[in-house]
């Protein structure tokens, strides 16, 4: 890998700064998408109903500020608002989900452009190879496979090494991308159900 990375040529100084940013990003997604959502919104938005039905809103508000989850955090501040009415409680949910969202997406967009990125490092290297191997051609005035051997060899390199880091790249981004849509439908239909529960139950009307 080492002596590939040397044949590679300078291009493969971009691919690695790719590698290095992938892999960080990965690392940190994970650790946000599995520990931080770890949190079942489905029976977490149950748990909330039934303690707002028995205790009220304040034991609600109480329960949401004692977990950590997204999810909780915006259901929280639709609670906050409660005594503003309907429209109040919506347009917190947006705030709240508005936020929430940045947090979730946070670096999605620059692993997204890496997937894209690395392949085209990888084709520049191919080009510049391609390019070595001519001049070469052109110097001796023959062609001959000692002659012309590194920089095909820089041109394949760059190319293998510039898919080899971007499809696994692309496998986390959609991994990851539909962990984070999947949360985000859930705590749409938890905030939806909420509202549901406190006009049913007479908390909020349905109309302010």
């Amino acid at each position: 890998m080492l002596q590939e990375y040397k044949d590679g040529g300078s291009t493969m100084w971009f691919l690695l700064a790719c590698a290095i940013m992938g892999l960080a990003l990965a690392i940190e997604r994970a650790y946000t998408l599995t520990v931080r959502l770890r949190l079942n919104v489905k029976k977490f938005s149950q748990q909330l109903l039934d303690t707002i039905d028995k205790k009220g809103v304040k034991a609600g508000i109480e329960l949401c500020n004692g977990t950590t989850s997204p999810a909780a955090r915006v259901l929280s501040s639709a609670l906050e608002h409660v005594d503003m009415g309907k429209t109040a409680m919506e347009d917190a949910i947006v705030r709240a989900g508005a936020n929430e969202l940045a947090f979730l997406d946070r670096g999605m967009a620059l692993l997204s452009g890496l997937c894209t990125v690395a392949p085209f490092f990888g084709f520049l290297g191919t080009v510049t190879g391609m390019i070595s191997a001519f001049k070469a051609v052109a110097a001796v005035g023959e062609v001959e496979a000692t002659v012309v051997a590194s920089g095909i060899a820089e041109a394949l390199i760059t190319t293998k090494w510039g898919l080899v880091i971007a499809a696994p790249l692309s496998v986390v981004y959609i991994i990851y991308q539909g962990r984070t849509n999947g949360y985000l439908r859930d705590m749409e239909t938890a905030s939806s159900e909420l509202m549901d529960f406190l006009i049913a139950k007479g908390i909020i009307k349905k109309e302010d």
